[in-house]
C-alpha cells in the first residue's frame, strides 16, 4: 500500500510548486515594486525558487547527478531527446539543474492530457510547457532555446519496463523538428528511473486497450523508492541535410541505447538501485 501512497508526494510537490506560484502571481504589484527594474523579468524569482526545491528533493531522495552537462550548450538551441520513465521525475530534476547551473530555461513537450489537471497551466505557462507541434517546437529552438521531447511518450511511460526498451514505434516528429530548426540533438538517459517508479505488471494487454481507446494513463504506477538517479547526457548529435526523418530516429535511438547498455544494469533491479546511493560508480565519461 505505502508503494502506491508514495507516488502522490510526487503530484503533492508539483501542487506545492503551483500554490507557490500562484501566491507569487497574487503578489505580482509588490514585487515589481520591489524589482523595479525594466530588463527584469517577473518569472525569474519565481523559477529560481521552484528549482531550487526540485533540485533539493532530487538530491536528498534520489542523490541525483548529471553526467555530461557539458554536453549541453551555454548559448543558442540544443533538442534533448529522452527516454521516458513511469514518471518523468528525472526531466524535473533536471530542468532544475540546468536552470541553476547553466541559468538556461529548457523548455518540454509534455502531453496533452496534463492541460486537464486542475492548475496546471499556471506551471505549464511559467516552466514552458506545452504540447507542441513540429511547427512550435521548431520556432523555440530557431529562438535560441532548448527543448526536451520523449518520443515515447505516455506510452512508453505506461508500457515500458525494466529492460528499458525504447517504445517509440514510428514517431518521428522530434527528427522533422530538429531537421527544420538544424538544432542539436542531446540524447538523455537516466539511470535506475525505472526502478524509481514502475507501472504494475500485470494485465498489460487489457491496459493496452484501455489506453489506445481514452488515449489517457490507465496502468497504475507504484514505487518511490529511493534509488541512486544519474541523468546521462551524451555528445551532441549535429544537423545533417543528408539523414532523412526516419534516419535520424534511428541515429538517436541507437544514441540512446548506447547510454543505456553502457550505464544501466538490465533488468534493472530496485536493490541494486538502493545500493547505488552508497556505492560509488566509476565515471565511464
Amino acid at each position: 500500500m505505502l508503494t502506491f501512497v508514495l507516488p502522490t508526494l510526487f503530484v503533492l510537490l508539483i501542487y506545492l510548486s503551483i500554490s507557490f506560484l500562484y501566491v507569487y502571481k497574487l503578489h505580482s504589484r509588490f514585487i515589481l515594486q520591489v524589482y523595479n527594474d525594466g530588463d527584469f523579468d517577473f518569472w525569474d524569482v519565481a523559477r529560481t525558487l521552484v528549482a531550487v526545491v526540485w533540485d533539493a528533493h532530487g538530491w536528498i531522495f534520489h542523490g541525483y547527478e548529471v553526467c555530461g552537462l557539458d554536453n549541453l550548450p551555454e548559448t543558442g538551441p540544443a533538442l534533448i531527446i529522452y527516454y521516458h520513465g513511469a514518471i518523468p521525475i528525472d526531466m524535473y530534476y533536471l530542468v532544475a539543474r540546468v536552470y541553476l547551473k547553466k541559468s538556461r530555461l529548457v523548455y518540454t513537450v509534455g502531453d496533452r492530457f496534463l492541460e486537464m489537471l486542475p492548475g496546471w497551466s499556471c506551471l505549464a505557462r511559467v516552466m514552458k510547457v506545452s504540447p507542441g507541434t513540429v511547427q512550435s517546437c521548431s520556432n523555440v529552438l530557431k529562438e535560441g532555446n532548448m527543448l526536451s521531447i520523449a518520443p515515447g511518450g505516455v506510452y512508453e511511460a505506461q508500457f515500458g519496463d525494466s529492460n528499458y526498451e525504447l517504445l517509440w514505434r514510428r514517431r518521428v516528429g522530434f527528427a522533422k523538428v530538429a531537421i527544420e530548426s538544424k538544432a542539436p540533438i542531446i540524447p538523455m538517459f537516466t539511470e535506475n528511473l525505472r526502478e524509481g517508479f514502475r507501472s504494475i505488471g500485470f494485465a498489460k494487454r487489457l491496459f493496452i486497450r484501455l489506453y489506445n481507446a481514452v488515449r489517457f494513463p490507465v496502468r497504475p504506477v507504484y514505487g518511490g523508492f529511493p534509488v541512486k538517479f544519474r541523468t546521462h547526457l551524451g555528445k551532441p548529435i549535429e544537423y545533417d541535410p543528408s539523414l532523412t526523418p526516419e534516419q535520424l530516429q534511428e541515429k538517436v535511438a541507437f544514441a540512446i541505447e548506447e547510454l543505456i547498455n553502457k550505464n544501466q544494469r538490465i533488468p534493472g533491479s530496485i536493490l541494486h538501485g538502493l545500493i547505488d546511493r552508497f556505492v560509488a560508480k566509476k565515471k565511464n565519461e
